[in-house]
């Protein structure tokens, strides 16, 4: 490589180099939101199974066996898995991104002075993750 990662993009603190930052910014918490919105749908998809099939062997007659039994249970504990997953990906994606736009090199086209300590995004993000945790070990270890 010839030049450094330091002269890679000029950066001239414009009005439309700054909008462009803004909407750079606001596409990444669209998208952030959207793998939050994905997590929780497995996560409550997961759990609900779990629920349903368990309340649903209970109202069967003793005398008709579910061909696996615990199937329902390995399709929900792996449902909640894959959205506590998600979750924690796009979270360090999502923070990998907010570091790299708040580069020191960026800041005079970001126009804000400091940078915010977290977004609701990231925080409503680090609750559901906590949730998603719950879940999982409360029918891992039949608790639910």
């Amino acid at each position: 490589m010839t030049g450094s990662s330091e002269d890679r993009f000029a950066t001239e603190a414009t009005a439309g180099n700054h909008f462009a930052w803004l909407n750079t910014r606001q596409a990444l918490e669209r998208t952030f939101m959207a793998w939050i919105r994905t997590a929780v749908s497995l996560i409550s998809f997961g759990f609900t199974i779990v629920q349903f099939f368990q309340r649903f062997t209970q109202m069967q007659s003793e005398g008709s066996r579910p061909l696996s039994p615990g199937a329902p249970r390995i399709l929900g504990l792996a449902l909640i898995g894959v959205g506590i997953l998600c979750l924690a990906i796009s979270s360090w994606q999502y923070r990998q991104g907010v570091k790299y736009m708040w580069q020191p090199k960026f800041r005079a086209i970001a126009g804000i002075g400091e940078r915010p300590i977290r977004s609701a995004a990231f925080l409503a993000a680090m609750v559901l993750l906590a949730i998603g945790l719950f879940a999982f070990l409360s029918v891992f270890f039949r608790l639910a």
